[in-house]
């Protein structure tokens, strides 16, 4: 099936590795160029040196943390691409407990949200654009997450994302999300949960009905499917990707 994602332009936060990383790939083998930025200006370097062989590719350092600079690179990244037709939202902070934490991380998870989409809003009126919110199964039940802020606000992410389909779908935008449930990734938290933590690693694939944890690629292809025109009637839902893991009846 032709996703419609041909030509189309794209930015995606927090992309130099997991799910963020696994998207822009796929993003780019559809046939769109991507702009992708995170923290470490050495790890964009590379990503994009190694994605560069897929298609257009360019990349920022950016701290989520700061709305200006979100800000800015919505701005540059839709001049180098000619144009903003997909913003996917993937940046997350870890779980704080302090205040302080608290407060940097709604910065980082919520206001470069609200801050990147409407900076890019403009833009993506042009052509009907698609917003992707990356959330988590998290926010629906109580989970290792559920005494910080991690779950907290992608709650508030997945809310606010969702009440824009009705606000931003009014110029042809669509506002969808994607929640992953435990998404095993080389080197992140699963990977070490499995080293260091090999009974809650095994008890949590046995909740699994599949008897195992997600990919990055099943989450980057229900991202890819949403972006494209493929789904151009798709607006306002959260798209659950775990395998069977959460055990509630959606009707």
């Amino acid at each position: 099936m032709d996703l419609g994602l041909s030509g189309k332009k794209a930015l995606i936060t927090g992309a130099t590795k997991g799910i963020g990383r696994t998207v822009a790939e796929t993003l780019l083998a559809e046939g769109a160029s991507v702009a992708i930025c995170a923290r470490t200006a050495e790890d964009v370097d590379t990503a994009v040196e190694e994605m560069s062989s897929l298609g257009t590719v360019v990349g920022a350092a950016v701290d989520a943390a700061d709305g200006d600079a979100v800000a800015a690179w919505v701005a540059s990244s839709g001049e180098q691409l000619g144009g903003i037709d997909v913003f996917v939202h993937n940046t997350s902070g870890k779980g704080a407990k302090s205040p302080e934490g608290w407060i940097n991380n709604f910065n980082i998870d919520m206001m470069s949200l609200v801050l990147g989409v409407g900076a890019a809003q403009d833009a993506l009126a042009d052509g009907g654009g698609s917003v992707i919110s990356i959330g988590t199964t998290a926010t629906t039940e109580h989970f290792a997450s559920g005494s910080n802020s991690y779950s907290a606000f992608k709650s508030a992410v997945t809310n606010w994302t969702l009440g824009q389909a009705q606000v931003l779908g009014k110029s042809g935008i669509r506002c969808n999300v994607v929640s992953p449930g435990p998404i095993f990734v080389e080197g992140g938290d699963w990977n070490m949960i499995k080293d260091h933590m090999g009974d809650f690693y095994e008890a949590t694939q046995k909740t699994h009905p599949g008897g195992e944890l997600g990919t990055t690629q099943d989450v980057a292809n229900v991202v890819a499917f949403l972006a494209g025109d493929a789904a151009k009637h798709v607006n306002g839902v959260n798209v659950t990707v775990d395998g069977g893991f959460l055990k509630r009846i959606d009707f």
